[in-house]
């Protein structure tokens, strides 16, 4: 129970019908879990406005209502409040209910279009070897105190996310880090959190069927600095050009993070192998000697991003060490799911040009046979990225094998198509049953079932060869149509490994 007049701190009012003398029994944004004496919180979604089920809302026991528009007929028996913005309204609202339970915590968090996932883990690694009580939230899932949930977005709803921190406050955990969506900005989810520090990774092509523009893309990332971190510190990529103009525009004060020396965090006498990385990171105050499992470029970048907040924090550097170390593997990041006998096959999320460039450049350096490369592009999602991704794949790859990830309501052969328009002039297309026969050539085919299309990687793969299966990474099911099926491309693997070592069939 809450009084009215608490849960409207800072809320910006614009009209009140009705009597806020009261409490509200509990807060809901979605009308079919209203109960008796409840708050209702009408925002407007992708698919549906909650001004629409105003009226079920108040059926069901609402007894206030939230709305940013005329919208609670007067002969509805609730108290009609309303606001400039429903979506502020709804994370401030939640803010007050839960008790602003980001107060009592150190909580960071990560934005940028790569290596959010990965740098919560390196954060979470890192604050647990520190003695801290640490929880997550993120793509892979929700975490604390022992205790996982499935990630139902990478950032959630205003109100879901104020729960999840009181309850991870009331089970002792001091800190919390957690990706920051450019989605969950732009719809407010985050705007009722107090940010301890941060963290712009980079930005480059992706959601532009949501954004539209990679300057609108930009300007999103840059209200959680303006609006949400605001004075507190901001760990920046410089060597990302976006980085850069965020470090130029933003008020909050910055630490850099790069692989040029004059960035205030950077690296020195690094060696990659495909054991993993071996580097100093210099700062401020010296430099440290680093070891990680984790492999390539893109990784010591995460590192220094992860290295450089820790630091801001008041992390020391032998907890640093000790973190980076322990953590041996990002579930779908670069994760090898072969042994030392096998063909090298890894299972990555890279879904944009940007990320599938990073990990293939990677892959090149520890080339010895071929790279074979399987991925495709989700439906009904951007689709301005489908053709860099077939032309990175083909000019990095020897085979590149496209074909679905999660095509949706879309047809799959339409999205391979977009694929196929940014392969290029001069690249050639095979049959599978070449690819089956031996073909050597550098090209590219076609297979639109995913796990027909990992199992030829798989089999025609030798020794020396490297298979990338790029694009759904920790994922275990694909859409297709509305459908969510099972589906897990690193069992796929494996058991198409399986098949090759015993000489099965799929």
């Amino acid at each position: 129970m809450a009084q009215i007049s608490d849960l409207l701190e800072g809320v910006d009012t614009l009209e009140i019908r009705g009597d806020v003398s009261g409490e509200a029994s509990g807060l809901f944004y979605d009308s079919r879990k209203c109960e008796e004496g409840s708050l209702f919180v009408a925002v407007s979604g992708a698919r549906f406005d909650g001004h629409d089920f105003i009226p079920e809302a108040v059926k069901r026991g609402a007894r206030y209502v939230v709305c940013d528009r005329e919208a609670v007929p007067r002969s509805l028996p609730a108290t009609c409040i309303r606001v400039r913005d429903s979506r502020l309204a709804l994370a401030i609202l939640a803010r007050n209910f839960y008790g602003d339970p980001s107060r009592d915590i150190c909580l960071i968090g990560v934005t940028g279009t790569n290596g959010k996932t990965t740098i919560t883990f390196l954060l979470e690694s890192i604050l647990t070897a520190a003695g801290c009580s640490v929880g997550v939230l993120g793509t892979v899932n929700y975490r604390y105190a022992g205790r996982i949930f499935p990630a139902l977005h990478t950032t959630p709803e205003s109100l879901d996310l104020q729960k999840m921190l009181r309850e991870m406050v009331d089970a002792g955990v001091t800190h919390v880090v957690m990706e920051v969506s450019s989605h969950a900005i732009d719809l407010k989810r985050v705007y009722g959190c107090s940010y301890d520090v941060g963290v712009f990774t980079n930005l480059s092509s992706e959601h532009l069927d949501y954004h539209r523009t990679m300057e609108d893309y930009f300007r999103v990332k840059k209200r959680f600095f303006d609006d949400v971190i605001r004075e507190h510190p901001a760990v920046v990529n410089g060597d990302n050009p976006w980085g850069l103009r965020l470090f130029s525009e933003i008020r909050s004060p910055v630490v850099t993070f790069g692989f040029d020396g004059s960035w205030d965090v950077s690296p020195a006498d690094a060696s990659l192998s495909p054991d993993g990385i071996d580097a100093k990171i210099r700062h401020s105050g010296g430099e440290f000697a680093i070891s990680s499992p984790l492999t390539g470029r893109f990784n010591l970048s995460n590192i220094l991003a992860s290295s450089a907040t820790a630091m801001s924090i008041g992390i020391g550097t032998e907890d640093i060490r000790a973190g980076i170390k322990a953590l041996a593997v990002v579930p779908g990041r670069l994760e090898r799911v072969s042994g030392r006998d096998e063909p090298a096959v890894f299972v990555d999320y890279a879904h944009t040009e940007d990320a599938l460039e990073n990990v293939l450049a990677t892959l090149l350096e520890f080339k010895k046979g071929r790279i074979i490369t399987v991925f495709g592009c989700g439906g009904d999602r951007d689709c301005t990225k489908r053709p860099g991704m077939g032309k990175v794949a083909a000019a990095l790859s020897d085979l590149a094998i496209i074909t679905s990830d999660n095509p949706r309501t879309e047809d799959p052969l339409a999205i391979i198509g977009d694929i196929e328009g940014g392969v290029g002039i001069g690249s050639t297309r095979y049959t599978p049953e070449e690819i089956t026969n031996g073909l050597t050539g550098k090209g590219y085919t076609v297979i639109a079932d995913r796990k027909a299309a990992i199992h030829l990687a798989v089999s025609v793969a030798d020794g020396a060869d490297i298979v990338l299966i790029a694009g759904k990474g920790h994922e275990d099911y694909q859409i297709v149509g509305t459908t969510k099926f099972p589906f897990d491309d690193r069992m796929i693997a494996r058991e198409a490994l399986y098949n090759r070592r015993t000489g099965g069939v799929h």
